[in-house]
């Protein structure tokens, strides 16, 4: 369930007050997502997303987000666009929450991953990529490497309960991925979406038939960061099929299609294998906290963190950038 803040009617039309989007239609929760509370909203404009920014977000850096979606928009991009109030400010606070309305995208994300989804979500991401390239603004990476070791600390009293021997199996792997990490500077960043799982990719069929992106939501992980992690996050969390197999075609469907708009290097390339590693023990170590940390009875569904274990320990054990789809 993702609406944990309940807004009323009457504080509703309040707020639309300051927008030039007419009278109120409708207005709905949204039962996806975990981070905020998040509304459908139609008024006489058209229909809108309504987001209520909840505790884990950082106030002082939803500008950063609602500047990126706005700048990622303006250059093309299919995701959300901040609308302004009257007064040109898109951030304003609803029911003692920060809260923004985005423009609503067409589509749906896909429950079911497909071969034909590969590339779009490939030439998408690259399109990611090139369109932030003059965002200047830097938000670093809060749940980067230097966050892992930290986390992995914050689970050690309960993480073996989970899973017999966890916690010596991530201290190994851990100090092998932090040994093997590109250094600054070594690899191409910029803006990254940093969380884009199936259900933060919106598909239509195209005139061939064949799905196509339709819209890239949910920026509220984006950062500053290397490019190919993004990559390696998106091979994560789209390339495995339900019973664990890595889908080396859909993979490689994924690179290509991506390469296609932006080459990667040959250090890239290279280092692809160990940035999925990372990727893996980031999900996993966040799945792991909030599996312990959520109590029994919250409205939250905790999400497996042994998923992720096994997706780790394939790519531990993948020999070289062909085995992951290059």
């Amino acid at each position: 369930m993702a609406v944990y803040t309940e807004v009323t009617d009457e504080a509703l039309r309040s707020f639309l007050a300051a927008y030039p989007l007419g009278d109120l239609i409708a207005f709905r929760g949204i039962a996806e997502g975990v981070e905020n509370s998040n509304y459908a909203l139609k008024t006489r404009a058209g229909d809108f997303i309504l987001t209520l920014y909840e505790k884990r977000v950082d106030p002082a850096e939803l500008p950063w987000f609602l500047g990126l979606m706005e700048h990622l928009a303006a250059r093309g991009l299919r995701c959300p666009q901040p609308v302004q109030a009257r007064d040109g400010v898109a951030l304003r606070e609803l029911a003692g929450r920060p809260a923004a309305i985005c423009t609503f995208l067409p589509g749906v994300w896909p429950r079911r991953i497909r071969p034909e989804h590969g590339a779009p979500l490939g030439e998408a991401l690259a399109r990611l990529h090139a369109a932030g390239a003059d965002f200047t603004a830097i938000r670093p990476n809060g749940l980067g490497p230097a966050s892992w070791g930290p986390l992995l600390d914050r689970c050690r009293a309960g993480g073996d309960a989970v899973h017999p021997g966890l916690i010596t199996e991530l201290d190994r792997t851990l100090s092998g991925i932090l040994a093997a990490w590109p250094a600054p500077g070594q690899l191409p960043a910029g803006q990254i979406h940093a969380d884009l799982f199936p259900d933060n990719v919106f598909f239509l069929d195209g005139p061939d038939g064949k799905p196509a992106v339709s819209g890239l939501i949910d920026f509220y992980f984006a950062c500053t960061d290397l490019l190919a992690y993004d990559i390696a996050v998106c091979l994560n969390a789209w390339c495995f099929e339900t019973d664990g197999s890595f889908n080396v075609t859909r993979a490689h469907a994924v690179l290509a299609a991506y390469q296609r708009v932006r080459p990667l290097s040959a250090e890239e390339r290279a280092a692809l294998p160990v940035l999925c590693r990372g990727a893996a023990i980031r999900f996993l170590l966040t799945r792991l906290y909030d599996w312990m940390a959520t109590p029994p009875g919250a409205l939250v569904t905790r999400k497996d963190p042994l998923e992720y274990l096994a997706k780790l320990r394939f790519f531990a054990a993948a020999e070289g950038p062909r085995a992951i789809g290059l």
